[in-house]
């Protein structure tokens, strides 16, 4: 082992603090036109560039930081979609690059499945910790997610689960 390797599972330690950035809401990947689909709106030139969007029979989404705190004192920070009321997405749009954005607090669902747990569709409460990133998720009334959120968890369980 070298000074850069975990002793605990022998990989690059750099590969414990991770930022794992899903492209799209897991529901539009079953899209056959997926971003090219008629009515397909983002708030980006791409989807894996875009913080908001909006999607004809499928709702709207947001971008949102879901962190993953790790035991070693490691984190994953995964990017993902969080379906929200088409109001609250016209809201954020609204305020996304203003000082209000500072004070933006939304209600959703995860739209992504986050492994090892799952936990698509979970409800979630987003607030922005920092004006220049995307909303965190802070909380939820679903008892996995919030223990994904508010406990450490094993490196291993998590890191094997992200993609190489």
């Amino acid at each position: 082992m070298t000074a850069s390797t975990c002793p605990s599972c022998g990989r690059e330690l750099t590969a414990h603090e991770r930022d794992v950035r899903f492209s799209l809401p897991d529901p539009v990947l079953n899209l056959p036109e997926r971003e090219e689909t008629d009515g397909f709106w983002m708030s980006g030139p791409s989807a894996s560039e875009s913080v908001m969007m909006q999607v004809p029979s499928m709702g709207a989404f947001v971008r949102a930081l879901l962190p993953v705190q790790l035991t070693g004192g490691y984190s994953v920070r995964f990017g993902v979609w969080v379906g929200v009321h088409p109001n609250d997405l016209q809201h954020a749009a609204k305020v996304w690059w203003k000082p209000e954005y500072a004070e933006l607090r939304l209600s959703g669902r995860l739209a992504n499945a986050v492994e090892p747990w799952g936990m698509l569709a979970a409800p979630v409460e987003l607030a922005v910790l920092d004006p220049d990133v995307s909303p965190w998720c802070v909380g939820s009334s679903d008892e996995l997610l919030s223990a994904v959120l508010g406990r450490e968890w094993d490196h291993q369980l998590v890191l094997d689960q992200l993609p190489a």
